[in-house]
């Protein structure tokens, strides 16, 4: 169609107030817009700071960029897609995706682009919040949902002399079109989730990469590969059978938590797999040490990749795990005083993952600031309310990210009950709704128990924890046993006020 073909439009006025509005036009923007029309909430828009709908997979275009949990599982239950090409999606058609689905929603037209809120503030009078853009503008609005992310706001850790280097400096997040390194010495500081996806790109095209690695990690074999036309011939004309998949790929997923409870025979077994991987594929003992986790399998983010251990041997490729010292004109010195030549400095960093919001002041009732609040350790009822935040909910919070299954189910369940909350605010003509303090500890409170259990509590540098160790991110167990927990029936969490 004609209108998916346009650029969007960044000069759409907003209105000066609504009933609801919704921070964030990624996965769960736009599955919180779809729950709101089907709660009969019509009043809404979606704001947006990019050009255009897509959230992290509009933002992360580097080389590799890719999906590792399952195509047909990492796709709305309510809008399959018969036609991914690989088992694993490329960035390109997982942003094309949700460019369709905006538009099979009929969202588009309610989404403002180029609008980058920094400030919410309640007013508890008039049971509104004030949004506050970048550039000056306002609205008013009854509810905010804020579908922003854990993995939205990249991290680039401070390097002495970083200024004074001459070269190209990129993030994988904020990743330049123009960007050629042909004949380049690059290096590349991290080789996590990113750098396992980008480096086999880089080796190809780089006279020498070298690969700065604070820690090991974890890595078990990718399973991708294209779909033939058979199989995508079934998935769009035998009926059942895309459903039957998607189900069974999800029952797949979620018998694999065992593997993160501590010291369960799962655990065990997954550690003795991927090391027989390990020794199999990299024959050179010294760099097979160097490559060797010394906690948990699952304590850090498990990486998929087929061919990381293949990229760090080939003989224009080096892994550095000494640490970075400082940067100099046109290299790197690293933590043993080696001079490594630099032409481009690639950050595959991530994100500030544990700061929830991290971009926005919010003031709730009484003048809270909600940073302030959460201190190091952001929390949640059930991941989506604060006590003290009244009308406010949040997608993808505190203790609602899988190490096991997809987050593209929790969203679903998250904007579903979210959904259902701001349709109580409109249809009972509240004021307020807000969690009640003493239901957001009991929550919090058997939720950390329960993740004590897991290897995430485990001593391990990870995004899934903050620096004082609560384990911020994640959820505490099955993916079903979080369905059931935000499946109603706890009205006497929320107070209510006209």
């Amino acid at each position: 169609m004609l209108k998916a073909m346009l650029a969007p439009r960044t000069d759409v006025p907003l209105p000066d107030r609504c009933d609801a509005v919704i921070i964030g036009a990624g996965f769960a923007g736009i599955a919180m817009g779809r729950q709101l029309d089907r709660a009969g909430v019509s009043d809404f828009v979606i704001l947006e700071r990019a050009g255009g709908p897509g959230g992290v997979w509009r933002a992360n275009r580097y080389p590799g960029a890719a999906c590792d949990v399952p195509s047909h599982l990492y796709s709305f239950s309510f809008f399959p897609n018969p036609d991914w090409s690989r088992k694993f999606s490329p960035q390109a058609e997982i942003l094309a995706y949700l460019d369709r689905a905006a538009d099979a929603f009929d969202l588009r037209r309610r989404m403002r682009f180029g609008c980058t809120v920094t400030a919410l503030a309640f007013n508890e009078d008039e049971g509104r919040w004030r949004v506050t853009l970048e550039d000056g503008r306002a609205l008013s609005a009854r509810s905010v949902i804020s579908a922003v992310g854990q993995l939205s706001e990249p991290v680039m850790p401070e390097i002495a002399g970083l200024d004074g280097f001459e070269g190209r400096i990129v993030h994988s997040a904020q990743w330049p079109e123009d960007l050629d390194v042909t004949g380049q010495n690059v290096a590349v500081i991290g080789a996590a989730a990113s750098a396992v996806q980008l480096l086999p790109e880089m080796a190809e095209r780089a006279a020498h990469l070298t690969v700065f690695q604070r820690t090991p990690n974890w890595i078990i074999d990718k399973p991708d590969r294209a779909f033939t036309k058979l199989e995508k011939a079934a998935f769009r004309h035998v009926p059942g059978w895309r459903w039957l998949y998607r189900t069974a790929s999800f029952a797949i997923h979620e018998t694999r938590f065992s593997a993160f409870l501590s010291g369960t025979l799962a655990n065990a077994f997954t550690r003795s797999r991927m090391l027989q991987r390990l020794k199999r594929e990299v024959r050179d003992p010294d760099l097979r040490a160097r490559l060797t986790p010394d906690f948990a399998p699952g304590c850090k983010r498990i990486l998929l990749t087929s061919d990381f251990y293949a990229t760090l041997q080939r003989p224009n490729v080096t892994l550095d795990d000494s640490g970075v010292a400082r940067a100099g004109p046109r290299e790197i010195i690293n933590g043993r005083g080696k001079r490594v030549a630099a032409d481009t400095l690639v950050f595959a960093t991530g994100f500030k993952a544990t700061q929830f919001l991290p971009t926005i002041t919010v003031t709730g009732r009484d003048g809270r600031n909600l940073h302030e609040v959460w201190g190091e350790s952001p929390r949640a009822y059930r991941g989506v309310a604060v006590h003290g935040f009244p009308n406010l909910f949040i997608l993808y919070g505190p203790n609602t990210n899988l190490g096991h299954n997809s987050i593209i189910f929790m969203l679903e369940r998250q904007s579903e009950y979210a959904a259902g909350q701001v349709r109580r605010m409109i249809g009972e003509d509240l004021r307020t709704l807000e969690v009640t303090a003493e239901a957001e500890a009991r929550f919090n409170e058997v939720v950390q128990a329960r993740l004590a259990r897991t290897v995430w509590a485990e001593d391990c540098p990870s995004w899934y924890k903050t620096r004082d160790g609560v384990i911020t991110n994640n959820w505490s167990g099955l993916a079903t046993g979080f369905a059931l927990a935000l499946s109603g029936g706890d009205a006497q969490a929320w107070s209510a006020a006209r």
